[in-house]
């Protein structure tokens, strides 16, 4: 029996006793209650672990005896053997470990020989230098500029995959992890801190182009869900051909539906299956997660830390378009156009505000033209910048975690903590029901209820007692009337309460304590018009107070450095003076002592004057309001001079000072007197007409003469020091004209009693300082000598270890570093109107003339990203590019096809015109695109920078979609231009009617004698491949005219002219306003000429121009070929021709007789003759009458297959039949079937 007084709080008595075990002597505790009376003890130091056996009598329960078992374990001595303590771990990874490590390493010693482990083996040796280098150049790339500020806007995470791969679970399940918030549905974007310097922004990408397009340019990092029962899907590989081209941001790979599987060797199999297939898309080694079944509606939160941890500190390299363009992910829309337009004009355009972190480039001040995909192009009207609603912790204190308070979750769109943002209106969900329950009685009963019973039965919290009162007043608050508002329970009614304090100056500070004139204390917050502060301004309380460990509240130590800076406050209430109203109100307000004073200074401490701003700003004031501002910044001025230059006047405008109110004939001087200039008085500049005067000042210009330099020291005053010398031959020091070599001594300036010392002590010492100028001369000589050594040699070190990627690095940083050096000393708003508002700051952008569509059909679901456009991208022309049809289109693309085109920012159709290049000196046209090669596509679009990447689609409406893959090509931008050289082959025929030597009469080739002027000079050529020229046209017959050729050509030789006919695309440029209609998936667009056909009914039509004409080819008839008789007696027998003449008389044999025979043979050959036709057609016959029979075996052998076939086929379906009735019996299913008449 075991007893646990401590947890009962039964009053205790602690028994030491001492207890022999492995010789050893240890002291034994032991609680027992009070009524416990020990009266026996045993122990067994057999068991294992020992145990002692109490013997107790308890004396509140009539004595009753009964005992228990302790155990213990040894504390010193030898360790029992079930007793194991945890090994000490020695730290791997982390911070602690890297600083032991560091410190361990001893600098120029790698703890090992290196001629030990050299490789004994030259080969081995070549493969592991091989592999370092190629190690060393895959970690290359293009150095390219970060433009990540310090504090980095939220990493866009977007959760992209086929509908049912568990999208909304996976961001419910990380939002969890992150922020300790269960979301119930996810609309827009989410931002949650996952770090002290990082923060997540999760978006769910829906099963649409569209959104799959948009998401593609504005993600970081892509968690990509693929259904690991079902595998890859169509989705899903069009989504990586989006990236590509776009691109290609970071990518995991997450398999879902893990737990469908039953056996664990097809699940090994199937996730080796699409681990190779991830890689194969992707790249080797890319990362790919494993989530398991759904466990009350969220993944495992073991899998989802870890998946948490990889994508915390996952690290992003910038991607071109993006570091070079501001854009804008929107978490929140609101549509500020006045109610009453709406209301007589629903169709009016709208002025709208988006908010959200601004990302990549810098966004100008004004004017910046933006581009929001699936709307338009607008101009931003105005950006402010607000507070941001997420802020990160930040690195000050050294946490290894993050604390709660530090977890905020941002999502105005989705419904978080009761709160959600829609386009026109904040909804505010309270849990329960608000009624109170005494209206309802009154509603049932009719009898009222006492309100102190109510507030002290029903609402037992003083909270809710506060609310409940401040819900039965009739007046409101800026209404309390002459009883006036009282604030605490103890305080007493407020009637009046003057703002005392100093006027808002437009700083943005945190809050801190003040007091009002009654002596109460509260805290002052600031307003914010935008209910920035609403989610996160219980955590800026917390920030300003800690709490001791005895629950009392007091200042934080960071009020501290702000209390030397601000306005004194009064540290104890005799300071703050008395709460009753007889007392004079000076007491009361003790604290304002000396405010102008302190607050001057607090002002003038922290404030630093912009003269640029002051003077060039759209607040401009006067030169000497200016320059009275700058002398009191840098201190010129004392309390006296200000006394004299300013009175204090009261103003109700103003709390702190005015310019001092001055005579009218002085405000008038000082209107036309320009006191950015120095006073000048004219009397002064006489004296410089003086030839003397001049000649003093010569040595002070670059043309003066040294020598004259000489003279002026001598000529100065005898009072200057040895110090003054020195200083002076610093500064004119001895240097040489490395032009004509002649070496120059610095004389500074020397004292001397007279100018008569001075020119005699010149020639006595003349000599000997020669000699002392010239040694010194050569030791200067000699450091700069070494000097010059030195650096060479630490070139040559430099050289040895020169490493380019390194230096271009280098060079980016350092130019980054001049930037922020160049615009620090500014203000933020001049340094927003010189480089606009940098990236990571959250912004509030106003935009005019918004299509009143995208207000009514607004979705949260579907992105809204605002791009902004260089300047170029503004204007239209037409783009040159390579495109390349994708391998998995069915179809390929035809000229003249209207193309969807996702380039840059936009979304939008043209019609392309697709050529190549022939033998480069022209662009030939295509009707259509290669089969697995690039070609070159022209069409009318926004300009855009080359090598831009794009893809192209034929429909972005999922109603058209047919299963197939959509993705039909890809491809980069080669050009820009306003105008394009495409041509277009055009052969003319034609057909010699004369022929000449080299001159030939053609026709059937043009028309008029004005078209063969046009084409006069023309190369034309036969299909034999005979080169000729037209010439002139004939008078008669009209289009004939006269060629020459290099060769005599034949009567039946085709004769064509290859021309080349300019083709000009269509200046046609649809942008897809997909966010404009209530389907964002509808959108259509120019639709085929085969769709519109078939749609209308309407069959195709067929020119008779353009139809195919039947070849209708001559007879040829050949001339006989003549051979002259010196030819043939000059060639050789063998080749000589054989030819007959006709035959004029018979020969021999046709002279000779004919046998005759008898009559006899005669009738016995005609015998045989017959027999054998007989014989013969008998043959024939039998033959007929074989083949008929086997026909009609054949036929009857089918009939007999037939129904040999049907019969096995009854057969096996009333064997299966049976046996399936078979097993229902033997496992105790079925029975006799009941009578149901």
């Amino acid at each position: 029996m075991g007893l646990d007084c401590r947890r009962r709080q039964i009053p205790c008595n602690y028994l030491e006793y001492p207890c022999y075990t492995d010789r050893q002597l240890l002291p034994i505790r032991t609680v027992l209650p009070r009524s416990f009376i020990l009266i026996g003890l045993t122990c067994s130091k057999f068991r294992s672990p020992p145990v002692i056996v109490l013997q107790v009598l308890d004396t509140e329960n009539l004595g009753k005896q009964c005992s228990f078992e302790q155990s213990y374990r040894l504390s010193s001595g030898r360790m029992s053997d079930d007793q194991k303590h945890r090994q000490f771990r020695q730290k791997q990874a982390g911070p602690k470990a890297d600083r032991k490590n560091a410190a361990n390493k001893k600098l120029g010693s790698t703890g090992q020989n290196v001629k030990a482990y050299a490789p004994n083996s030259a080969r081995r040796a070549e493969r592991q230098a091989r592999r370092s280098a190629d190690v060393g150049q895959k970690k290359l790339h293009v150095p390219m500029v970060d433009r990540t500020p310090d504090e980095a806007p939220p990493v866009i995470v977007a959760v992209v995959g086929p509908p049912g791969t568990g999208k909304t679970t996976l961001i419910k399940s990380l939002v969890k992890r992150f922020s300790k918030h269960s979301l119930s549905d996810i609309k827009g974007p989410v931002t949650v801190v996952s770090g002290k310097t990082r923060r997540l922004t999760f978006i769910e990408c829906a099963n649409d182009i569209n959104s799959m397009i948009d998401i593609a340019k504005v993600a970081d990092l892509i968690l990509l869900l693929i259904d690991g029962n079902f595998g890859f899907e169509m989705e899903t590989m069009e989504f990586l051909n989006i990236l590509a081209p776009h691109g290609m941001p970071k990518i995991m790979g997450i398999l879902t539906h893990l737990d469908l599987f039953k056996k664990p060797a097809t699940l090994r199999a199937q996730k080796k299956r699409l681990k190779q297939r991830f890689w194969t898309e992707i790249y080797n080694g890319a990362k790919l997660f494993y989530l398991s079944g759904v466990i009350n509606g969220r993944y495992p939160d073991r899998e989802v830390l870890n998946l948490a941890r990889f994508i915390s500190v996952m690290k992003f390299r910038p991607l071109q378009w993006r570091n070079q363009h501001p854009y804008l992910l929107a978490d929140r829309l609101e549509d500020l156009t006045p109610p009453e337009q709406v209301h007589e004009n629903p169709g009016c355009d709208r002025t709208i505000t988006l908010y959200g972190y601004l990302r990549g480039t810098n966004l100008p001040a004004s004017g910046a033209r933006v581009h929001i995909p699936g709307v338009a192009d607008l101009t931003c009207a105005e950006v402010s910048i607000l507070d941001d609603p997420c802020p990160a912790p930040g690195a000050a204190k050294k946490r290894r975690s993050l604390s709660e308070k530090a977890k905020l979750i941002y999502a105005p769109m989705s419904d978080v903590n009761g709160v959600m943002f829609d386009k026109d209106a904040v909804y505010i969900n309270v849990p329960g029901n608000f009624t109170r329950k005494e209206k309802l009685a009154l509603k049932d009963d009719g009898a009222a209820v006492d309100e102190s019973d109510e507030s002290e039965g029903e609402y037992d919290g003083f909270g809710e007692r506060m609310i409940m009162n401040l819900q039965d007043m009739k007046n409101k608050l800026g209404e309390a009337g002459e009883q006036g508002l009282r604030l605490f329970s103890g305080g007493d009614a407020l009637k009046e309460v003057k703002d005392d304090g100093p006027a808002d100056t437009g700083r943005k500070g945190r809050r801190v304590p003040t007091a009002f004139a009654n002596g109460a204390a509260a805290t002052a917050a600031d307003d914010d018009d935008e209910l920035e502060g609403l989610d996160d301004g219980e955590d800026e309380e917390e920030d300003d107070f800690d709490e001791d460990v005895d629950g009392e509240a007091r200042i934080g130590q960071d009020d501290e450095d702000q209390e030397e800076e601000d306005v004194a406050f009064a540290e104890s209430d005799s300071d703050m003076g008395d709460y009753s109203d007889d007392e004079d109100i000076h007491g009361a307000l003790r604290w304002k002592s000396n405010m102008r004073e302190n607050a001057e200074k607090m002002f003038h401490a922290k404030r630093r004057v912009d003269l640029n701003r002051l003077i060039y700003g759209d607040d401009a004031l006067t030169s000497d309001v200016v320059i009275r501002e700058w002398r009191k910044s840098k201190g010129l001025l004392n309390e006296e001079d200000i006394e004299e230059e300013d009175i204090e006047q009261a103003d109700e405008e103003e709390d702190f000072f005015k310019p001092v109110g001055k005579d009218e004939k002085s405000k008038k001087e000082e209107e036309w007197v320009d006191r950015t200039k120095a006073d000048v008085n004219l009397d002064d500049l006489d004296e410089w007409d003086d030839e003397q005067t001049l000649e003093s000042i010569r040595n002070r210009f670059i043309t003066g003469s040294l020598a004259d330099q000489k003279k002026d020291g001598a000529e100065t005053d005898g009072e200057t020091t040895a110090v003054e010398d020195e200083d002076a031959d610093e500064v004119y020091g001895d240097f040489e004209d490395m032009e004509t070599g002649e070496v120059f001594t610095g004389e500074g300036k020397e004292s001397s009693l007279g100018d008569d010392k001075v020119e005699e002590g010149e020639e006595k010492t003349e000599e000997m300082d020669l000699d002392a100028e010239r040694a010194a001369n050569a030791r200067k000589k000699e450091e700069l000598r070494l000097r010059f050594e030195e650096e060479d040699r630490g070139d040559k070190e430099s050289k040895e270890d020169y490493d380019w990627h390194e230096e271009q690095k280098a060079k980016i940083a350092k130019q980054l570093e001049i930037n922020n050096a160049a615009l620090g000393d500014l203000d933020p708003v001049s340094r927003a109107k010189i480089e606009g508002y940098r990236a990571g700051q959250y912004v509030r952008l106003l935009f005019h003339n918004v299509p009143a569509e995208f207000v009514q059909h607004f979705d949260p679901k579907y992105p809204v990203v605002v791009g902004g456009l260089l300047t170029t991208e503004e204007k239209f022309g037409f783009l040159q590019v390579r495109i390349k049809k994708h391998r998995w289109h069915r179809k390929i693309l035809k000229t003249n096809d209207p193309l969807v085109f996702s380039l840059g920012w936009r979304r939008f159709q043209s019609i392309p015109i697709y050529s190549i290049s022939d033998s480069r000196t022209r662009n030939r046209m295509l009707k259509y695109t290669p089969e697995h090669m690039h070609c070159f596509a022209t069409f009318y679009g926004p300009m855009t920078a080359p090598n831009t990447g794009f893809c192209a689609v034929q429909t972005v409406a999922n109603k058209l979609a047919t299963g197939a893959f959509r993705i039909a090509a890809t491809g980069v931008v080669l050009d820009l231009d306003q105008s394009t050289e495409i041509v277009k082959k055009l052969k003319l025929t034609g057909e010699p009617t004369k022929v000449y030597k080299n001159t030939a009469f053609i026709k059937n080739m043009f028309n008029s004698a004005l078209e063969v002027a046009k084409f006069e000079g023309a190369n034309i050529r036969t299909v034999s491949g005979i080169r000729g020229q037209i010439k002139k046209a004939l008078g008669k017959p009209e289009g004939q005219f006269r060629a020459t050729f290099e060769d005599k050509i034949l009567m039946k030789d085709i004769v064509f002219l290859r021309a080349w006919y300019p083709v000009k695309p269509r200046k046609f440029y649809n942008p897809v306003t997909s966010l404009l209609l209530q389907d964002k998936t509808a959108w259509e667009g120019m639709r085929l000429t085969g769709a519109v056909r078939r749609e209308m009914a309407v069959a195709t039509p067929l020119p008779a121009n353009s139809q195919y004409r039947p070849v209708e080819r001559k007879t040829r008839k050949f001339n006989p070929l003549k051979v002259p008789r010196a030819l043939q007696a000059a060639l050789p027998y063998a080749s000589k021709p054989r030819i007959m003449n006709a035959q004029k008389k018979p020969t021999y044999m046709q002279k000779r007789a004919v046998i005759v025979t008898d009559s006899a043979e005669r009738k016995a050959r005609d015998l045989m003759q017959k027999v054998h036709t007989l014989n013969a057609d008998k043959t024939r016959k039998r033959k007929e009458k074989q083949e008929e029979r086997r026909g009609v075996y054949r036929k009857k052998v089918e009939e007999g297959l037939v129904k040999k076939v049907a019969r096995e086929k009854k057969e096996t379906k009333q064997y299966f039949e049976k046996q399936r009735k078979r097993g229902i019996h033997s496992e105790g299913g079925g029975g006799k079937r009941q009578r149901t008449d």
